[in-house]
């Protein structure tokens, strides 16, 4: 098969892999750098431009788009889908994931265990927003925020009213949420491609440091997780609509609680702690299901 990864560099881990993976496999694999590619949007043949040439027609494509080109990002994934090609993950999925309140309202109507969320932009009350989450401690979070960047710990009531305020102050939408203080500063990562959870390892956080992310020293391990974890995991990836993605759980009083479902999920921390390719397996995935068309949206939603 003939198969796309879009990404901004050659270079990242999870694009390399991905590369090897599939040459390995037999395929033709080819990186687009996705701020690259320009499109013909109303023509009754639709097409993706690159360095001056029109793109051959591919039988999947590998959509690894950042946070920061989202937009754009599922534009170029959305006219790949309007040409026939299988994607991945669908222009909408990752709309959907990507919009932190969006993503947290789906869950919740499908019954998904998530912390005790309050969303706000401007509150008249903010003690009431705090106590409306079950007090201090809270986490803060900006909704843009990625990778641990724009999220507080507010150890206080008074703490977290000065947060909020200077959140305020710069007209950004929040996210408070409850503490989940068990977890201990860690959450797995659960790798699911095709509603099966591949791979898992436990993230945590360096000492004294409540976010669990790589980028920030956190460490991994493998861990094994337990059938409602894992279950909660594929359920979540469903409602999203993501065919391959991360989803990170944190372990509550009250069971497994999903922080975030990731589009582009990293394979560097998950393939080193758990020893898994997890490459091999996304193409094996691509194997069983690219057919032409055989997108849900068709590149319509």
């Amino acid at each position: 098969m003939r198969i796309a990864i879009l990404s901004r560099s050659k270079n990242l881990y999870s694009t390399k892999r991905l590369k090897e993976a599939g040459e390995a496999r037999g395929h033709e694999v080819d990186i687009i750098d996705t701020l690259h590619c320009y499109m013909d949007i109303t023509s009754s043949k639709p097409t993706v431009r690159f360095k001056g040439e029109q793109l051959p027609h591919y039988d999947a494509i590998i959509p690894r788009i950042g946070a920061s080109i989202t937009f754009y990002g599922t534009a170029v994934v959305r006219q790949f889908e309007m040409m026939g090609s299988f994607c991945v993950n669908e222009s909408v999925a990752i709309s959907r994931s990507r919009d932190k309140l969006r993503s947290m309202q789906l869950l919740s109507r499908k019954g998904i265990g998530l912390p005790r969320t309050g969303f706000a932009h401007s509150p008249d009350n903010i003690k009431d927003l705090i106590k409306n989450v079950g007090g201090a401690p809270v986490v803060i979070k900006l909704l843009e925020g990625t990778q641990g960047i724009g999220v507080v710990l507010a150890e206080s009531n008074k703490a977290a009213e000065s947060v909020i305020e200077a959140f305020m102050g710069i007209k950004s939408n929040i996210l408070v949420q409850e503490f989940i203080e068990e977890a201990g500063g860690s959450d797995i990562r659960c790798f699911v491609v095709g509603n099966k959870v591949v791979a898992a390892i436990k993230r945590q956080g360096q000492e004294g440091e409540f976010r669990s992310n790589l980028h920030r020293g956190g460490s991994a391990e493998v861990v094994r997780i337990s059938s409602e974890e894992r279950a909660t995991a594929v359920s979540a990836a469903k409602i999203m609509g993501l065919n391959v993605c991360g989803v990170d759980l944190l372990r509550s009083k009250n069971g497994p609680v999903v922080m975030e479902v990731n589009s582009s999920p990293g394979l560097e921390g998950i393939e080193t702690a758990s020893k898994k390719d997890v490459a091999s397996l996304i193409f094996e995935f691509i194997e069983k299901n690219a057919r032409p068309n055989n997108n849900k949206t068709k590149g319509t939603g």
